[in-house]
This record gives structure tokens, sequence and C-alpha cells, in this order.
């Protein structure tokens, strides 16, 4: 008897909520949607109580959850923060959104709906198993992450605090409009990236969207004000804001295709301002 309760004792303890604490940072969390199973990996801050804010963060091309939690920086802002740091993980190599090239290659096109669902999947276990405030979360993605963000923003609006898209946006065509309600948006982009240039380029059979019309659908979307310039350290943004209060902010540095973690933190600082 005493054997039995004590391994009871020890699955409790290892997986409360279904799995919560047999993941975490180096070992990675599942999600199963519709019978395919998914992955994340999380960080908790330290002597954390519930509820607390957190960075969903989407990797780039052929990256992943646990480089993403290898990011010395991002672990040190999540900490001085005080919130958690979630890291998603695409099921392949890349995001599965509208125009990715390994689409259109193989002559397929995706809607995006099975990235849809994993994203709601996980925000409702980041609240669920973690105590997570779901207001509080900000989406933010590096480069193919920078996309996947940007679709979020125009598929899951409402299911934020904001958006902080780095160095990506659509694939062609940018959309007309987004099905969901418009957030607060921080786009931040290098003046001199060549990866993922501000107006796109081509790969393979498909091309990059152009970030002007990307900022310029979401702005009739979101009925964002004219722009107003406004200097920010080393970020060159101009800044439109809504009737209500919600924003929309495109930033350049000098520079190319990198990710500054000071950028995230501003964005983080404006988004939890509002």
């Amino acid at each position: 008897m005493r054997i039995w309760m004590a391994l009871a004792l020890g699955l409790a303890m290892a997986v409360p909520g279904g799995q919560a604490a047999a993941c975490g940072a180096d070992t990675d969390c599942l999600l199963t949607i519709d019978g395919v199973e998914r992955t994340y990996r999380i960080r908790m801050p330290e002597g954390s109580t519930s509820p607390v804010g957190a960075v969903l963060y989407a990797h780039g091309y052929k990256g992943s959850a646990a480089g993403a939690m290898r990011n010395k920086a991002l672990a040190e802002m999540a900490n001085d923060l005080g919130i958690a740091m979630v890291a998603a993980k695409s099921a392949g190599d890349d995001w599965k959104i509208p125009g990715v090239p390994a689409e259109t290659q193989d002559g397929k096109t995706t809607d995006g709906a099975a990235e849809f669902a994993y994203f709601d999947a996980l925000l409702d276990a980041m609240a669920t198993r973690y105590g997570i405030d779901p207001a509080r979360v900000m989406m933010t993605g590096f480069s193919a992450g920078g996309m996947m963000t940007w679709n979020l923003a125009c598929h899951r609006g409402d299911r934020f605090a904001g958006f902080a898209p780095v160095a990506g946006t659509f694939w062609r065509p940018v959309p007309d409009t987004c099905p969901s309600p418009a957030s607060s948006l921080v786009h931040i982009h290098g003046t001199e990236d060549r990866i993922v240039p501000l107006s796109g380029r081509p790969i393979a059979q498909t091309h990059q969207g152009d970030v002007a019309r990307a900022l310029a659908m979401y702005t009739r979307h979101g009925a964002f004000g004219e722009a107003v310039s406004e200097r920010r350290g080393e970020l060159a943004c101009e800044v439109r804001t809504a009737p209500d209060g919600r924003f929309l902010d495109f930033c350049l540095f000098e520079g190319g295709h990198s990710f500054r973690i000071s950028h995230l933190r501003m964005a983080w600082d404006r988004l939890m301002t509002q």
C-alpha cells in the first residue's frame, strides 16, 4: 500500500494538470490537436504566483523551441519582467501558413488552419496548466516566426494582448483584410535586411510579402489614424493610433536580419501600458 501511495504521489507531482510539471524549458511539452501531436516549451518565472504574463515566441525557419529556450537574452528578459517564456514549435521546418514555399513547391495551398488550432490549444494550456493571464500574452517571432505572428494577428487578434513581429510579414498575396478584430501591433525590421527585405523577395515558387502593404491593410482594418514619427533609442518609428487606444507601430533600425532583445522589451512595455 505504501509503495502504491508513493507511486501515486510521485505521478501527481510529476504531471499536475495533465503534464504541466513533466516538461519545461529543457523538455518538450505535448499537445494533441485532432489526433496530431505537437510540442512546445515553457519556463515559468522563479517564485511566480498566478496569474503571470508571458511572451509567446515563434522560431524562424528550421528553428526550434529548444533553440529559443537556449537564448540567454530572451530568458533574462522574461526573468527581469517576472513573466513566463513560452516557445512554440512548428510541425516541420517551417510554419504552415498561406504562401509558404514548402506548400507552393508541391502545388499545394494551406489556409493556416492547423497552425491556428495549435496556437489555440497552446494558449488554452498556458492558462489552464500554468495560470498564465490570457490578457497579458504578447505574441512575437523572428523571420518566419514574424510571418507566423502576422498571421495570428490577422486570424487571432482577440486572443493576445498584442503582437510584435520581427523581420517577417505575410507571404504573397498580402490579405485584403482580416477575419478577427485588429489588435495593437509593433512591427520591427532592419533597414538593410536582405533575408527578408522590407519589400520581400522571391523564394522557390512564391514571394515574401511587402511590409508596406501589410501595414496599409492593417491600418484600414483597425481604423488606425495618420502616422506620427517617434524616436525610441535606435528605433525610428511611425505610430498610428485608433480611437479606442489601440496602436500600430512600424519601427526601423539600421541593420540587417537580426533580433535584438531591447526591441522586444520596448514592445512589451508598450503593449502592457496601453
